[in-house]
């Protein structure tokens, strides 16, 4: 299982998102982004930013 905290890249979001399938969660992310933080364009930087703090729990 994949997690991520919004919080942890965005402070002050309590956002949280868990999926099994780890595009299908960097998609919930990216929509999440858009409609709550008005980020629709991902960086590589904002990409690498989300991806170093998603967690693998097995």
């Amino acid at each position: 299982m994949f997690k991520l905290a919004c919080g942890d890249v965005m402070p002050g979001c309590a956002a949280r998102f868990e999926n099994r399938d780890r595009g299908a969660m960097l998609a919930d992310v990216a929509g999440h982004a858009a409609s709550a933080h008005g980020i629709t364009d991902i960086t590589p930087e904002i990409l690498a930013a989300v991806e170093s703090k998603i967690a693998f729990v097995a």
